[in-house]
């Protein structure tokens, strides 16, 4: 008999009453069911499932439950879906990643830009920005032959996943970032720079904090079956969540996704989620259950400020791709297990990497072209071509006057980075945690993670480390309060009170023997990835520009993975397809401009000023000066429309 779920020593059912393992261990051990259980879940439909799950494992759970106790491991880490005590375990690298078609797309490109290496005269390029978009340009323009220069104005790599260390010597991130299986090309970075193993992949599910039940958790556990069956099973399993009316109101929403394919995604964004969802009439509570911790968790974002195409794109792949929805986390800090092999891999083939070069102006010739790059202190840099991929934000302050005027560069002015905040909580005892991404459905944390068990160079045994995301924290984002205007308590004050909500068994002071918070770290990030409300998608320019010698990277480009660190990597990919292509006298495709987007008078650019991360779109543990420099920079980030008090 096939199993549901491809079970290890480490996960085997020691459940507690409330084991979700019972309608898995119930079906496993009915004969009847046998092997072609999936084909049969499949043909019976949708209304008659649930029930006959839930019947199923009725009768067996709480005989389950007596006979398997609960017995705690020294690392106080669960099974978010049975309560039961495990111990943490990483997992291969699963199978199905490289036999998706957008894999092997993906993996056609890297290779066609191999094949370009020596097939033209070799040009020098200067890549503007050393965030993943920037490095991924500097890395394929290499495998093409050319000299990659890249120029970052910090003085760390990574962009929105850099990182650095504070005076214990302890890693703040700039953001919580988890790499998906439904991520092609990063999968083949990757594997392309010989890193895989450092990518821990975790048990196959989506994990859920219940509010209802404050201190536990429920998943959605996916079986080894392939898709888009392993995602079905994975819903109808799941008894806390959804009831079976509900999950038949979720379904035929999503069929024209399934038949239409991207055309029917792309058209979706003009409409936000909670326009989608009332349209096709499913429930409020689903918004709220589903839609609402997906929104935030992709940009940041509440639902009625998110376009659909954004969890429409997520979810064809999660559905489409057996282990899109598969996660790892990365084994250490971003700089060091990340950026350093792309940047090694540029220098090796005669490219480089400078920190600390900030761009000043950028200074064209007569026919629009760039002439060179001056840079703060007075440098010239001349190169053959120039790619851009900075923010969305940052590049706008940069645009020279006479591209200004231009409707391509014009129609940037409908595109904005979305803010979001960073915590690092650190506590003075192990928490019951999870060895795996949390939604929290918490109105103001997205998503969370204990990285002292998901990450092996923060692993402690001993004391949590919780890296939580705050969002929504604007008016943009769906925020009453502007957070970003708020102080570093304030915020660790607002998340603390909602972690004593979400475990009031753990966390609070009222407990005698509760964790206490022993250090904590906020990390603010005016501008992240774009903002991606509805009607964004026909902003967002090609990489090719009219421009003969100038090129964009950056997530907020168009390519079909939005602003993500797979969209950050696809970008740079094109863009350095665009300037290897020229090379060789074949020309690339500028995206059509919307109509209504006409030539208007030029504006002299507003250049970037100060020297903080936030003057360059990264993000900072915001002290006095960088609250006054945000305010002359950007001053719609502290008061767009939100409270301040």
């Amino acid at each position: 008999m096939a199993p549901l779920l491809q079970s290890r020593s480490a996960w085997q059912c020691r459940a507690s009453p409330r084991a979700l393992q019972a309608p898995r261990a119930a079906l496993r051990r009915s004969a009847p069911l046998g092997p072609d259980l999936p084909q049969r879940i499949w043909s019976v439909g949708w209304p008659v499932v649930p029930a006959t799950l839930a019947g199923l494992c009725g009768a067996r759970a709480r005989k389950l439950a007596k006979s398997c106790p609960s017995l705690p491991s020294p690392t106080r880490t669960v099974n978010p879906g049975t309560g039961e005590w495990v111990i943490p375990e990483d997992f291969p690298k699963p199978k199905g990643i490289e036999q998706t078609a957008n894999y092997a797309e993906a993996k056609a490109l890297s290779d066609k830009l191999k094949a370009l290496d020596g097939q033209a005269k070799a040009k020098t390029i200067v890549v503007i920005g050393g965030g993943l978009s920037g490095l991924a340009c500097g890395k394929y323009l290499s495998d093409s032959g050319h000299k990659a220069v890249v120029l970052e104005a910090r003085d760390v790599l990574g962009g929105k996943v850099s990182a650095w260390q504070d005076e214990d010597g302890d890693w703040i991130e700039t953001g919580l970032h988890i790499f998906f299986g439904a991520y092609p090309n990063m999968m083949n970075l990757f594997a392309e720079l010989g890193i895989e193993d450092r990518l821990q992949w975790k048990r196959h599910q989506m994990t859920f904090a219940m509010q209802e039940f404050p201190g536990e958790f429920t998943t959605f556990e996916f079986p080894g079956w392939p898709a888009p069956l392993n995602m079905a099973a994975a819903i109808l399993l799941n008894q806390k969540m959804l009831s079976p009316l509900e999950k038949l109101q979720t379904g035929p929403p999503l069929l024209p996704m399934l038949v239409e394919g991207q055309r029917f995604i792309d058209a979706q964004d003009e409409c936000s989620v909670t326009d989608f969802c009332k349209k096709y009439g499913m429930p409020d509570r689903i918004i709220k259950e589903v839609f609402i911790p997906m929104a935030k968790a992709l940009d940041f974002i509440d639902p009625d400020k998110l376009s659909m195409t954004v969890v429409l794109t997520a979810m064809n792949r999660f559905i489409n791709e057996t282990d899109g929805s598969q996660t790892a986390f990365l084994d250490g800090n971003q700089p060091d297990r990340l950026c350093k092999p792309i940047v090694e891999h540029i220098h090796q083939r005669g490219g480089k990497v400078r920190l600390g070069a900030v761009i000043e102006e950028i200074v064209l010739n007569e026919d629009a072209s760039v002439k060179h790059l001056r840079l703060r202190g007075g440098e010239v840099l001349e190169a053959d071509e120039y790619v851009s991929a900075l923010p969305v934000d940052v590049f706008k302050r940069l645009l020279p006057a006479q591209w200004s005027s231009m409707p391509f560069f014009r129609q940037l002015d409908n595109l904005e980075g979305i803010p979001v905040i960073n915590i690092h909580l650190w506590f003075d005892r192990k928490l019951k945690n999870i060895d795996a991404l949390c939604f929290s459905r918490s109105p103001l944390l997205s998503v969370y993670a204990d990285m002292s068990t998901c990450c092996k160079e923060y692993y402690d045994e001993e004391r949590s480390m919780l890296e939580l995301v705050f969002a929504p924290c604007a008016a943009i984002a769906g925020s009453s309060v502007n957070w970003i205007a708020k102080s570093d308590d304030e915020i660790v004050e607002a998340t603390m009170k909602e972690l004593e909500r979400l475990f009031p068994t753990e966390i609070g002071e009222k407990l005698a023997d509760g964790a206490r918070l022993r250090k904590s770290r906020v990390v603010k990030v005016p501008r992240s990835v774009y903002a991606a409300v509805p009607g964004r998608n026909k902003f967002r320019p090609s990489q090719a520009t009219p421009i003969r010698n100038f090129t964009l990277a950056g997530d907020w480009t168009s390519q079909k993975f939005l602003g993500s660190m797979e969209g950050a990597v696809l970008a740079g990919k094109l863009a350095a397809q665009v300037v290897s292509e020229r090379a060789l006298s074949i020309p690339s495709q500028v995206k059509r401009v919307a109509d209504f987007i006409i030539e208007q008078p030029s504006k002299a650019p507003e250049g970037i000023h100060g020297s903080s991360a936030l003057a360059f779109g990264g993000g900072t543990q915001m002290k006095a000066q960088d609250f006054e420099e945000l305010r002359r920079q950007d001053p719609a980030a502290l008061y767009d429309g939100a409270t301040d008090s």
